[in-house]
């Protein structure tokens, strides 16, 4: 549109004599300068409430998500103890009430897998025999490395294929971890050769045999037979429980790990040593709770000035958001929030703690008062900062508290992610008000231009006639 001007607007002020483009562009300007500005400050205004607005679901998303990883850690929590870690560890099971926990425990045998090495063979490449080996798993009985009884179990026994290409002891040791059966394959050698070595799971009834079959005229694989009778392999170590004696009482369990012998505890065991009774305690998180609660409320008065600053009815971004305003409110109301039960009377929410508003609406802690809380009511004080339970009859917990807050905030139909999105889309109308306003501008300029052309081209005519007469005068007067 401009390029379609220019030639005129290069001619401009010929015939009159004015900058006439120089006046148009000035008319053109002073008539949308107004809106110019008025546009730009809006443009402006609202990037600075897409900012803040973005800015502050972030700040309450991030709190929560923080608070919600430090309540699952279980750094929370009461956490058991061994008074024995080299007989047997402990750790807190997820979602455990240590509240009575006090046993004894003594580890009288510990899990075992059965373990079996074939005779040394001189290569791992050179082919053995082809045919099929069956594992079926059961209970055994092991004197001096030979089995000498096995009950098979109601596990399906598993088939392995051994053909012309993995008939090596290589070959067959990949067949069996491809198998995914239960049993490990390996290869150990010394200077006496190579052997193939199985290993199984813990617990007796994880006691295996293999079995060959061999195909016609390729003979070899019953060298690696295990089982009663076998010959050609050695059993290391025999499959059996670990027996562990809670308070007296003597129990087996297939594996060292145990997770359901002390409620909320896990157990692992370290060594047998019978006779030795380890004492398996709790320890309140006294410190990481006192820790824990001045965290939380410096970050807090982190994300509620932060906020503050940009709903101040003056200066603020967001003065006017409505979601804005209902997260300061969600927030100021936390403290007084019921975010745990009680059937003794014990504190159910943070002031009662000494977690308190103050005046401008951050928050302190009261350690005398949170001390004392940890005293009276550990039990009660811990489960304010336990992690969720995901029961909807019960309360969850400061962390859930926080949780619904950022839910709330960052909603695209209520909270501060719908106000987000109505800034972006009003920016957006902006800018198409702005590419408008430009196409008005263009258009008037054009319009005037062509206007003082034809201006320009009729003084032109008239100082032309003007020269004219003059010169007939000029000539008439000389004649006289």
């Amino acid at each position: 549109m401009i390029v379609a001007i220019e030639p005129i607007a290069k001619t401009l002020g010929s015939g009159s004599g004015i900058d006439t483009t120089a006046l148009v562009q000035g008319l053109v300007d002073a008539q949308f300068e107004l809106k110019n500005q008025q546009l730009t400050a809006r443009e402006e205004t609202l990037t600075a409430q897409i900012s803040a607005a973005a800015t502050h679901k972030s700040n309450i998303t991030t709190f929560a998500s923080a608070l919600s990883t430090l309540t699952k850690s279980g750094t929370l929590s009461t956490q058991p103890t061994s008074s024995n870690p080299s007989v047997v560890n402990v750790s807190r099971l997820t979602g455990a009430n240590l509240t009575e926990l006090n046993a004894r425990v003594e580890v009288r045998q510990l899990a075992a897998t059965q373990t079996t090495a074939s005779a040394p063979r001189a290569s791992t490449s050179a082919a053995i025999g082809q045919g099929t080996l069956t594992l079926t798993f059961g209970t055994a009985a092991v004197t001096d490395g030979a089995m000498t009884s096995f009950t098979p179990g109601s596990a399906a026994a598993v088939d392995i294929v051994i053909g012309a290409g993995n008939s090596s002891l290589q070959g067959i040791a990949d067949a069996i971890n491809a198998a995914k059966a239960g049993v490990t394959a390996s290869i150990l050698t010394d200077a006496d050769g190579s052997r193939l070595v199985l290993k199984g799971a813990t617990g007796s009834s994880r006691a295996f045999t293999l079995t060959a079959t061999e195909t016609p005229g390729h003979t070899g694989l019953a060298a690696l037979n295990i089982g009663v009778g076998a010959s050609g392999t050695t059993i290391g170590s025999a499959a059996a429980d670990a027996i562990v004696a809670v308070d007296g009482v003597a129990l087996k369990r297939d594996s060292n790990s145990i997770s359901d012998l002390i409620p909320g505890v896990k157990l692992d065991l370290v060594t047998a040593q019978v006779g030795t009774i380890v004492n398996i305690g709790k320890s309140a998180p006294t410190t990481t709770l006192l820790q824990a609660a001045q965290d939380f409320v410096d970050t807090y008065n982190e994300v509620f000035n932060a906020l503050q600053a940009d709903l101040d009815p003056i200066t603020g971004s967001l003065r006017q958001d409505l979601a804005a305003k209902t997260l300061r409110r969600q927030l100021q109301e936390l403290t007084l929030t019921q975010i745990a039960s009680s059937t003794d009377g014990g504190p159910t929410s943070l002031a009662q703690i000494g977690i308190r508003t103050n005046r401008d609406g951050t928050l302190s802690v009261d350690t005398a008062a949170l001390s004392l809380a940890l005293v009276n009511h550990p039990a009660q004080v811990e489960k304010m900062f336990a992690a969720p339970n995901g029961s909807a009859a019960t309360y969850n917990g400061l962390s859930a508290a926080l949780d619904s807050i950022s839910t709330a905030a960052a909603s695209t139909i209520r909270g501060l992610g719908a106000s987000e999105l109505n800034y972006t889309r009003i920016k957006a109308d902006v800018t198409d008000d702005r590419a408008e306003a430009l196409e008005k501008a263009d258009a008037l300029r054009e319009r005037m231009t062509r206007q003082f052309a034809s201006m320009d081209a009729k003084v032109a005519a008239y100082k032309s006639t003007l020269t004219f007469l003059e010169n007939q005068i000029d000539a008439w007067n000389k004649n006289d």
